[in-house]
């Protein structure tokens, strides 16, 4: 039988997940047209995409300055590989590939994190009603993701909102399959430790 913890947990992670994910994927024909050199159309692609990409680049990187350069240079190399692009996945998969990909290049790069200089209210502004948890509680949260040690808070974001594989993420960061289900494990339990008073409130309700 689940921990009530537990499962709220999950759901709270699970908000994070699929913040901003529900936008429509994108037409052939769009992604035909930036191909084609349209500007219009990059422009459309880009600002669609960017809110997103910006919140995942933060929370991996922790520097709000750093997330903003990512942003742009995520969107160097999808422009530079759009004409790659086959469909066989979603648009936003096959992107959110290549934001991890440059996101931990640049991480190995830099050799160290940086804290956040501001709360991740601010990189969540895009998402208006995809809290359907409560906000609070989602603050919270993003602020218990904040504090996690590097290697934790990145084998997380990668696991449980960003929906990798412990075998993608091993291969992705050079770790062993069992060190990414551990860290994963570790950090969901640092973030239980540090919701407790959160998630105890909401059992007794």
């Amino acid at each position: 039988m689940s921990n009530p913890s537990d499962s709220m947990l999950n759901a709270q992670l699970a908000a994070a997940a699929t913040a901003g994910a529900g936008e429509r994927d994108e037409s052939r024909a769009l992604i035909a047209r930036v191909v084609r050199g349209d500007v219009g159309a990059a422009r459309v692609l880009y600002d669609r995409h960017a809110p997103r990409v910006y919140r995942l680049a933060y929370r991996m990187c922790g520097d709000r300055d750093l997330a903003g350069d990512l942003v742009q240079d995520v969107f160097v190399r999808v422009f530079q590989r759009l004409d790659r692009f086959r469909g066989e996945a979603a648009f936003t998969t096959w992107l959110h590939r290549v934001a991890v990909t440059t996101c931990l290049n640049t991480l190995r790069k830099v050799k160290r994190f940086r804290r956040r200089e501001v709360d991740l209210e601010h990189a969540d502004g895009a998402d208006g009603d995809a809290a359907q948890s409560d906000p609070v509680l989602r603050a919270a949260l993003d602020r218990a993701i904040d504090d996690l040690p590097p290697p934790l808070r990145i084998a997380l974001v990668m696991h449980a909102i960003e929906g990798y594989t412990h075998g993608e993420i091993a291969d992705a960061l050079g770790i062993a399959e069992g060190t990414s289900k551990s860290r994963v494990f570790e950090a969901r339990s640092r973030l239980r430790e540090a919701l407790s008073g959160f998630l105890e409130e909401s059992n007794d309700g």
